[in-house]
């Protein structure tokens, strides 16, 4: 069974709008503990995301000057952030963003490549923000029941093997003609939502990934 964004997400959409005030920003934050929000416009729609790591640039970035050829691009956008007043000066821009159909490993292949820690979720006709996604909502389906886990895999793998689910690791008996067909039934397995690893018990006549060197 895939999991969805809209299984796990939260139903609040932590986010403020482009002329919100720097203190605007900070209460946002505290008020839901995140270290994030998402900018939105007038219609609801994402157009950018403010981190603390963009707030903290007003501490550090202490000296104003004006900006010479010698800055780096990034550079030069950190003394722009330090110097902003409102979240879209602060923001950084696009959004990135999933629908409520978005698969979760989507998601958060969408996160760890990106390193960010949450994302807005819009409504895929609208566009406008509906929700927020966050790390630990992702981890979520790390916390499946067992019941509901093994029967995925069973609904996966079908009749023949015994399986057993101990706090998300997975161990499959049974028999295989292959030691190629146990390998992808292991794999297969690990691809399912929620598992934490795959031990695999296994058994099979014939080994059919030992390559022989040709002879010389």
């Amino acid at each position: 069974m895939t999991i969805h964004v809209k299984d796990v997400m939260g139903m609040v959409a932590i986010a403020v709008l482009e002329n919100a005030s720097f203190a605007d920003i900070l209460a946002a934050m505290k008020r839901y503990a995140v270290g994030a929000v998402t900018v939105i416009d007038a219609d609801r729609r994402p157009v950018g995301v403010i981190s603390q790591d963009d707030l903290i640039l007003k501490e550090i970035d202490t000296v104003r000057h004006p900006v010479t050829i010698f800055e780096s691009t990034r550079t030069r956008a950190e003394h722009r952030k330090a110097a902003a007043r409102t979240a879209a000066e602060l923001m950084t821009s696009p959004a990135i963003t999933v629908t409520p159909g978005t698969p979760v490993k989507d998601a958060a292949r969408t996160m760890h490549d990106k390193r960010i820690k949450q994302l807005p979720v819009i409504d895929v006709i609208t566009g406008r923000m509906v929700g927020t996604l966050h790390e630990a909502d992702v981890l979520r389906v790390f916390t499946r029941p067992a019941e509901e886990l093994q029967s995925d895999v069973r609904q996966l793998i079908g009749s023949g093997f015994s399986i057993t689910v101990d706090r998300g690791v997975v161990t499959i008996g049974g028999h295989v003609e292959r030691s190629s067909q146990a390998i992808a039934l292991v794999e297969r397995v690990r691809q399912l939502e929620g598992v934490v690893d795959v031990i695999s018990e296994l058994t099979y006549p014939r080994d059919d990934l030992f390559l022989v060197p040709p002879l010389m």
